[in-house]
């Protein structure tokens, strides 16, 4: 049995134009349609607008004060990082310090073994080197002009001559003001003259109480007083000997001359010696210190023999009962 097989006519242009034509009215209407202006939705009386653009204003002042305190910000971290660069120097000195601390403390250990080495061995000198350290600090303390001024009780014998008195008194005045004023405070004082007589009668014997108005009373009747003088020391030094010497206390005598006209140095030294007992350490009781006014030798040699006498006198006093002679260079 054959089958007629149908064939199928080919689509036509003409079909293909219309439909082409269609869909280009459609794009047409579509690009129309969408470049027209939207109208705007919003509704001017609602009442959300406002809230909004509050909303927004706000919006902008916190944008603002957010670049301010990013500013801030941004300053306060480049001053944290001067800060730090800071802390790092003072640590680095710090340590420092604590180095040298260090350091200070070790010398100060070398040192205390240094010292504690000393010590060992300044405990260690001889009692010869000892006892010479001992006189050189008492030469260094208990020493003016080379005389000791240790006493607790002082007595001046002056010579109270005319060559003494018109020649050399302003300077005898000066000199035992100047004795008096290195002695600030002692237990009793006396005057007596080359004669053994005494500048206070009522004080015969006995010593003058030290105050301030005693000493002024002293200096205002050295001034005018002008006893009687043989221009030999010996009568006074002897009285003063007799009359004062007492063991445990610390006597001194001072004279003050330029003559000696006596018969002889060796009598008196040896008198002296023998009423000024020794304590029981071999000292004299009484100390003789004696001060020299050259005024004999501003006269001629042929007259300078007494001066010589005095000198040689009071060098051999002094020597023999633990005191100083000093010879001045000028009576003025």
């Amino acid at each position: 049995m054959k089958f007629k097989r149908t064939v199928m006519e080919p689509v036509s242009i003409a079909f293909l134009s219309v439909i082409t034509c269609c869909f280009g009215a459609i794009i047409l209407l579509l690009i129309i349609s969408t470049s027209e202006e939207e109208k705007s939705t919003e509704d001017p009386a609602d009442p959300r607008i406002a809230a909004i653009s509050q909303l927004q204003r706000q919006l902008f002042k916190l944008q603002n004060n957010s670049a301010v305190l990013l500013g801030v910000v941004q300053k306060r971290s480049s001053e944290i990082d001067q800060l730090l660069l800071k802390s790092k120097s003072i640590k680095e000195k710090m340590t420092a310090a604590k180095s040298e601390k260090n350091r200070i403390l070790t010398e100060e250990k070398l040192n205390a073994v240094l010292s504690g080495e000393l010590q060992i061995a300044h405990q260690t000198l001889t009692a010869e080197m000892r006892r010479l350290y001992a006189e050189i600090d008492q030469k260094k303390t208990n020493l003016v002009g080379g005389i000791p001024i240790d006493s607790e009780y002082i007595i001046f014998v002056i010579d109270t001559s005319g060559s003494m008195f018109r020649y050399a008194w302003p300077k005898v005045i000066a000199q035992i003001s100047d004795t008096l004023r290195v002695y600030p405070k002692v237990k009793g004082i006396q005057i007596l003259n080359d004669m053994g007589a005494y500048m206070f009668p009522s004080y015969r014997e006995k010593w003058i109480p030290d105050s301030p108005d005693r000493r002024d009373a002293i200096s205002e009747r050295l001034r005018t007083w002008n006893a009687f003088s043989n221009s030999s020391p010996a009568e006074g030094i002897t009285e003063a000997i007799r009359s004062f010497n007492s063991p445990g206390k610390k006597i001194s005598v001072y004279v003050y001359g330029d003559e000696f006209t006596g018969e002889s140095i060796r009598k008196v030294v040896d008198y002296v010696s023998e009423i000024n007992h020794k304590d029981n350490k071999g000292d004299p009781l009484v100390r003789i210190h004696a001060i020299g006014f050259p005024v004999q030798f501003a006269q001629p040699p042929a007259l300078q023999h007494t001066g010589v006498r005095f000198a040689a006198l009071m060098r051999e006093l002094t020597r023999k009962n633990g005191g100083t002679f000093v010879g001045l260079n000028s009576f003025r």
